[in-house]
């Protein structure tokens, strides 16, 4: 009997050992960040910060599906099962831009999509090179008034959100623009520093650097606040424009995503970008924390689609 004894002891721990990871892994499931842009560029490194402190929820892993600006990352996610373990992690353009942008999407930024959370905003900067020297939007917009020619700025390309930050600053002051497009920002960066073109917009962490050196200068920033990157800029508004624009980065998953699976994802999301740990790096790479629900990333989206009609619409541009 003492034997039959030891032997089912040592069967119910052999059994409770085996079971252990099976209980470990149903109390942190796998999650897929899904990244549209190749590793390395500032979706890729948001999504590795988010994906070490959700360790403590999930099993995570970052998936890049680069391409398109973000659309094979989204399609991917738009086809995934909706059990809360595969999400994508991106900036906002796929999601108020292209609606407008291209002819033919092949996705609905509304309807195939689940908003979990909106992680962090970001603003852009307004900035003067070389050749025009201006050192305030009064300067840029009077410089702009009587030299034509000096009106030229410079973007990673045509349809993005630089690209509209412009139109929507014409709009806003009634000034004209001549939009010069390049293959990307670094080919921009050399033109307005080459003299080539007069401005630039920018993500303000991306330009922070060459202001502060005085090889260009941000003359405004664009969002509702100033940034503590460049604590000495005035914003659009209080440099006397009627203007004001952000862009963000957030976390989406598949349609039909809720219930526990979408609950489990919001409190993480607006847990970890609230502490210290993430919050911090967040502030660092020149981002404003936010950590929202998905009801609040819902509605931060539909403003910006309404938002950027206008602008993209005076263009004319459509994408194929």
């Amino acid at each position: 009997m003492r034997r039959r004894s030891l032997a089912l002891t040592f069967l119910s721990t052999v059994l409770c050992v085996a079971a252990l990871p099976a209980a470990i892994a149903q109390d942190k499931p796998p999650l897929r960040l899904v990244v549209g842009f190749p590793p390395g560029g500032s979706a890729d490194i948001l999504a590795r910060l988010i994906a070490d402190a959700l360790h403590d929820d999930y099993t995570p892993i970052v998936d890049n599906k680069a391409g398109a600006g973000g659309r094979i990352a989204l399609n991917f996610v738009k086809a995934a099962k909706p059990d809360g373990q595969t999400v994508v992690v991106l900036p906002s353009g796929p999601m108020v831009l292209f609606p407008h942008v291209y002819k033919k999407l092949d996705y609905d930024a509304v309807k195939d999509f689940t908003p979990i959370s909106q992680i962090a905003r970001f603003q852009f900067g307004v900035v003067s090179g070389p050749a025009t020297q201006a050192k305030s939007m009064a300067d840029m917009l009077a410089k702009v008034k009587s030299d034509p020619a000096s009106a030229s700025y410079g973007t990673p390309g045509a349809g993005t959100l630089p690209h509209f930050m412009g139109v929507l600053l014409e709009q806003s002051t009634g000034v004209s623009l001549n939009h010069v497009p390049f293959q990307g920002g670094a080919p921009a960066n050399n033109a307005l520093l080459g003299g080539h073109i007069g401005y630039k917009f920018d993500v303000v962490s991306e330009t922070a650097e060459m202001h502060h050196a005085g090889k260009a200068r941000i003359i405004a920033v664009t969002g509702p606040k100033r940034d503590p990157q460049v604590p000495d800029v005035p914003t659009l508004k209080e440099s006397g424009v009627n203007m004001e624009a952000t862009a963000w980065f957030a976390m989406y998953g598949p349609a039909g995503l809720k219930g526990d699976a979408l609950t489990r994802l919001e409190k993480a999301m607006m847990r970890i970008v609230r502490e210290p740990a993430l919050k911090d790096k967040l502030i660092k790479l020149g981002y404003e924390p936010i950590g929202s629900n998905g009801a609040d990333l819902a509605a931060a989206q539909k403003a910006d689609l309404a938002r950027w009609e206008k602008p993209i619409k005076a263009t004319g541009v459509q994408l194929d």
